[in-house]
């Protein structure tokens, strides 16, 4: 693929949303130099490639996917000579450095949409998407945007509404015109002739619309109760997705070494296939959302906001489903954690009683299957959701738009709202990066821009890193066993006991080589029955997140709380 050999298969991505991670200044918005002094703890942790949320000059209507300028660094941030030191002293760590890269819509106070809503005739206003209203004004559609509200912003200069599937300050740009793709691919190499070893690319199975070749404009299905979820059927996957990555892997990925992942709603096995095979596709892994997305009530009206309990089955047709297609043919991201989604330990796991075990018991899950595991800062230490009591606590545009729809038209108490915010908002993974025990928790000697989680006195680097027990270090021994076994990453997955409601169990297979993950996603303890080829094995322990307390048999073995283990079969 686009990178020189394969022995990033090997690797971890460390994710760094930079507003929270480290601030230098006193200001309370993290920055560059604020990475930089961190560095050493992302390479005691193990990691080898970083994930950087954008960092480009942004009104910061959506905290940076809002860009004005892509070749500049946002003030907040700091400045290109920060970025330069940053990235020297990660590569210097043997940290590689992937940048994000969102061209699926930019700022509108991006200087091409300055220029493209000026006139219908300027040479810019084709590098967006426009439609003509309706008869009596109205916009062209129904679709709905992520954020809530239109997908459609009515543009008086030139009589016509502009698409935006997020926010209306990120309208949406057109990759049918040549120009603006040249363009793209120009930024690209500006970062990669910098240094930069990658990027991850934001929605970018959006950048070919469905309808664009033909300016067809069929209104979306309603859901119940007459309402709309955001319309990303009707705007990604459309019919050039392949052409233009491909396009763009031929333009520019092929002349670096680089790794590159992308990130695709909607997206199916067949397209993961399709986008990542090592020798026709065009990136090297895909993040998907199937699995992120079965514990939303599916059709509702409020989308994500309605959540349900996961169902292990459905979790493991969804991940059986991609670990099998992709072997052999594509590469598997393995996430469940980011910016974008509330923390693992509380949406999956325990964030009470059992708070260690179970981020440690999901870490097994994950990091035992095929493909590139990523981690999202403070992961690592378990961190869990908060839980403001008001509305004006929060920060992100998706949640507060949400909640001014939800109680001003859909009918939900401020309660009701208040209570999804905090099971599902993103900013539950926004929360300040809790370092020690002190004022701030080390992140910043200011105010922070948002509050930090009311646990960082207790759940912090310091205390983990102090700890031998700590979930830090049971994920720094997992990161070292992906590089030491070849099992776990070109291994074979096999499912065991589908059926299963409470036990998680699968093997990897590689010639001889037999490993065994079992997970209990449960509070209670249980009883493991295994098929009998396994059962009969014997079993000799690798990791797991309890003391090990007496030697292993898989007969009869039992299971305590969110336990997990992981086994050589002999």
């Amino acid at each position: 693929m686009t990178s020189a050999s394969d022995d990033w298969k090997r690797g971890v991505v460390y994710q760094i949303y930079p507003r929270s991670f480290q601030d230098s200044n006193g200001d309370g918005i993290g920055d560059l130099p604020g990475i930089t002094s961190r560095l050493d703890y992302l390479q005691q942790l193990g990691v080898d490639l970083v994930w950087l949320s954008p960092v480009y000059a942004s009104p910061q209507d959506d905290n940076g996917y809002d860009i004005s300028d892509y070749r500049a660094i946002a003030p907040e941030f700091g400045t290109m000579a920060d970025f330069e030191q940053m990235l020297a002293a990660m590569h210097a760590r043997g940290i590689r450095l992937m940048m994000d890269l969102v061209v699926n819509h930019s700022s509108d106070e991006h200087e091409w949409f300055r220029q493209a809503r000026s006139s219908r005739d300027n040479p810019y206003h084709d590098y967006y998407l426009w439609a003509e209203p309706k008869a009596d004004g109205s916009p062209p559609n129904n679709w709905e945007a992520a954020f809530q509200g239109s997908v459609w912003e009515w543009n008086q200069a030139t009589g016509e509404y502009y698409l935006h599937m997020f926010s209306r300050k990120q309208p949406d740009l057109n990759w049918e015109n040549p120009r603006l793709r040249a363009e793209v691919y120009a930024l690209m190499r500006f970062w990669l002739d910098k240094g930069v070893d990658g990027f991850r690319m934001d929605v970018i199975n959006m950048i070919s619309k469905p309808w664009a070749a033909d300016g067809s404009l069929p209104d979306a299905p309603l859901v119940r109760e007459g309402f709309l979820q955001p319309s990303f059927g009707m705007t990604c996957n459309g019919p050039r997705l392949l052409e233009f990555l491909r396009e763009m892997r031929r333009e520019v990925l092929d002349h670096y070494d680089t790794i590159t992942v992308g990130e695709a709603p909607l997206a199916t096995v067949q397209q993961g296939r399709d986008i990542t095979h090592p020798e026709t596709g065009a990136l090297d892994m895909l993040f998907q959302f199937e699995h992120m997305d079965l514990d939303s009530v599916g059709g509702h009206v409020m989308g994500k906001w309605a959540a349900r309990p996961l169902d292990l089955r459905e979790l493991k047709r969804t991940m059986g489903r991609w670990q099998d297609e992709l072997h052999g043919r594509g590469w598997n991201s393995l996430y469940l954690s980011n910016h974008d989604q509330p923390r693992p330990v509380s949406r999956f796991g325990d964030d009470g009683r059992y708070r260690v075990e179970s981020a440690k018991m999901l870490a097994t899950w994950l990091h035992g299957m095929q493909g590139t595991p990523y981690i999202y800062q403070g992961e690592e230490l378990g961190m869990s959701n908060v839980a403001f009591e008001r509305i004006e606590d929060y920060r992100d545009i998706e949640s507060l738009n949400f909640h001014r729809v939800a109680t001003t038209e859909r009918g939900w108490t401020p309660e009701q709202a208040l209570a999804a915010i905090h099971t599902k908002g993103r900013d539950n993974a926004r929360t300040p990066m809790p370092w020690d025990g002190s004022d701030q928790a080390g992140f910043s000697s200011g105010r922070p821009w948002i509050a930090l989680h009311p646990n960082a006195p207790e759940v912090n680097a310091a205390q983990a890193l102090a700890d031998p027990n700590s979930v830090f270090h049971y994920y720094r021994a997992l990161i070292a066993l992906r590089k030491q076994l070849p099992v776990l990453v070109a291994g074979r997955h096999e499912l065991l006991l589908p059926g299963h409601e409470q036990l998680y169990a699968y093997l990897r297979c590689l010639d001889q080589q037999r490993l065994l993950v079992l997970c209990n996603f449960g509070a209670g303890e249980l009883a493991v029955e295994l098929p009998p080829e396994v059962a009969t094995c014997q079993a000799e322990r690798l990791i797991g997140n309890y003391p090990e307390a007496q030697p292993l048999a898989l007969e009869g073995l039992r299971l305590r709380p969110y336990e997990a283990l992981m086994c050589w079969l002999h």
